[in-house]
C-alpha cells in the first residue's frame, strides 16, 4: 500500500510539474464560483429553488425553515464544530510559523519534504519567489494571531445552540480554507522556493505600508472579537453570567449600530491586509475574493433575517459595510 501511495503521489507530482497545476489556486477559483453562483440565485431566485439546496446553502440564524430534504438531513452536522476547524487552523499555524520562523534564524533553505509538499500543491518546481522572507513571517504572524483568537473563542466562549446544524459542506471548506490559506504564505516565500535564501528579520526591514497594515489588521483583530462578546453576552445574564437562552438576539451596541454583521466587515478588513501585504502572490488574492464574496452573502443573509424577525430594526443599519452595503 505504501508503495502505491508513493506512486499515485509520483504520477501527480508529474502532472503537476507538467502542466504548472497550483492545487490551491484552483480549489480557491472553485470555492469563488460556487459562493457567488449560489449566493447569487439564493438572492435573486430563492423561493424556485430546490429544498436541498436552499437547506445546505442556509445555517446558523438564516437557516432554512420549512420542508427539509432527506439526504441533507443525513449530511448535516451541529454548527458547534465549527469549532474542530479551529483547532485544525491553530496547529497548522503554529507548524508554519515554526518552519519560517527557522529558516529565518538559521538563513537556510526550507526542509526537502517542506519543498516537496508546496511543489506539490503550489504548482511545482517552477515556483518563483514572490515576497521576501520578513513579510511572509509578518503575514504568519498576523494570520496565526488570528486562528489562535478563534480557536479560544470557539472553544471556550462562543455560545452554539444545540439546535444549530451545517451542512456537511461548509465542514469541510473550512478545513480547507484554513489549510490553503496558511500554506500559502509560504508558497512563494524566500527561503521555501528551491535556489532562493531567506533574508534576516530586522524591524528596520518593515516599511510604513506594512506597519499601517499591522495597526488596520490589529484594530480589525480587536474589533471582531468585541463584535463576538456582544453576541456571546446576548446569550447571557448580565447579573451571574450565565447561559440563560440560546436564541438569537437584536444586537444594539457597538458596530452593531451600523451594520448587521461587523465579525464579518472585520474579517473582510483583515484579509485585505493579508492579501496586499502577500501581493503578487495570485493565490492570496483569490483566497482575498473568496472571502470577501462569502462574509458578504451571509451578511446579505444575515441582513434580511433581521429585517423579518424584527418589526423595529433599524433602517440606517447597513448589512455588511458602513453606509453603502
Amino acid at each position: 500500500q505504501a508503495k502505491m501511495v508513493l506512486a499515485i503521489i509520483g504520477s501527480l507530482e508529474q502532472i503537476i510539474e507538467q502542466y504548472q497545476l497550483n492545487l490551491l489556486q484552483l480549489i480557491f477559483i472553485i470555492f469563488i464560483v460556487t459562493i457567488v453562483l449560489l449566493g447569487s440565485l439564493m438572492t435573486l431566485m430563492e423561493p424556485y429553488l430546490p429544498n436541498s439546496i436552499r437547506q445546505s446553502f442556509r445555517y446558523g440564524k438564516h437557516s432554512h425553515k420549512g420542508a427539509t430534504d432527506a439526504l441533507v438531513n443525513h449530511l448535516e452536522v451541529p454548527k458547534a464544530w465549527f469549532s474542530h476547524f479551529y483547532v485544525f487552523a491553530f496547529g497548522w499555524s503554529l507548524l508554519s510559523l515554526y518552519f519560517i520562523i527557522r529558516s529565518v534564524i538559521s538563513q537556510e533553505l526550507a526542509p526537502e519534504f517542506v519543498l516537496r509538499f508546496l511543489d506539490l500543491i503550489c504548482g511545482g518546481q517552477q515556483r518563483q519567489v514572490q515576497v521576501d522572507s520578513n513579510t511572509a513571517l509578518l503575514a504568519s504572524l498576523l494570520l496565526g494571531l488570528q486562528c489562535v483568537r478563534r480557536f479560544y473563542e470557539t472553544n471556550f466562549v462562543q455560545i452554539f445552540s444545540k439546535r444549530s446544524k451545517i451542512n456537511l459542506s461548509h465542514y469541510v471548506v473550512g478545513y480547507v480554507h484554513y489549510f490553503g490559506a496558511i500554506t500559502s504564505l509560504l508558497s512563494n516565500t524566500a527561503g521555501f522556493v528551491r535556489g532562493s535564501k531567506p533574508t534576516p528579520f530586522t524591524l528596520s526591514n518593515l516599511s510604513l505600508l506594512q506597519l499601517g497594515y499591522i495597526l488596520v489588521f490589529l484594530f480589525a483583530w480587536h474589533q471582531q472579537y468585541s463584535s463576538n462578546m456582544v453576541l456571546v453576552n446576548l446569550r447571557k445574564n448580565a447579573k451571574t453570567g450565565a447561559v440563560q437562552t440560546e436564541e438569537h438576539l437584536l444586537p444594539s451596541r457597538g458596530w452593531f449600530n451600523l451594520i448587521s454583521s461587523p465579525h464579518m466587515f472585520f474579517e473582510v478588513v483583515m484579509y485585505y491586509c493579508l492579501a496586499d501585504l502577500m501581493t503578487p502572490i495570485r493565490t492570496w488574492k483569490l483566497i482575498f475574493v473568496w472571502v470577501a464574496s462569502n462574509q458578504t452573502i451571509n451578511a446579505l443573509l444575515t441582513h434580511q433575517w433581521y429585517k423579518e424577525n424584527f418589526k423595529d430594526y433599524p433602517k440606517r443599519r447597513h448589512a455588511i459595510i458602513p453606509w453603502l452595503l
